[in-house]
């Protein structure tokens, strides 16, 4: 590689790199393209673990939701098992438990 200059007396010239210099240049252009690569690795890395905590909060809220559907209904359930009707009516539609005085039909299946 050539650079143009100009010498003391305003005439152009042409100046060739030293091998000092050229392998200095070299150097640094190794490390910047070196730490370069490294960043790339690190961002997608960090890109791939980005998208796979947004896949497992996904996952993790629709399991949540699920669980106050399901605790909903079982605090539904407690609320219906203390009133007292409501359980001798479940026992005898469950159970085919009967109290005195009543009739039970059977309807064939």
């Amino acid at each position: 590689m050539c650079i143009i200059g100009v010498d003391n007396w305003g005439d152009y010239c042409l100046m060739k790199k030293t091998k000092k210099e050229k392998k200095r240049l070299f150097i640094i252009s190794t490390m910047i393209v070196v730490l370069m690569v490294m960043l790339v690795n690190s961002v997608a890395g960090d890109w791939t673990e980005i998208m796979d905590n947004n896949q497992q909060i996904k996952q993790l809220t629709d399991e949540y939701n699920n669980l106050l559907a399901e605790e909903e209904k079982l605090q539904s359930d407690v609320t219906k098992l203390q009133d007292s009707d409501y359980i001798a009516r479940y026992a005898k539609e469950k159970f085919l438990y009967s109290e005195e005085g009543d009739t039970l039909i059977r309807m064939g299946d």
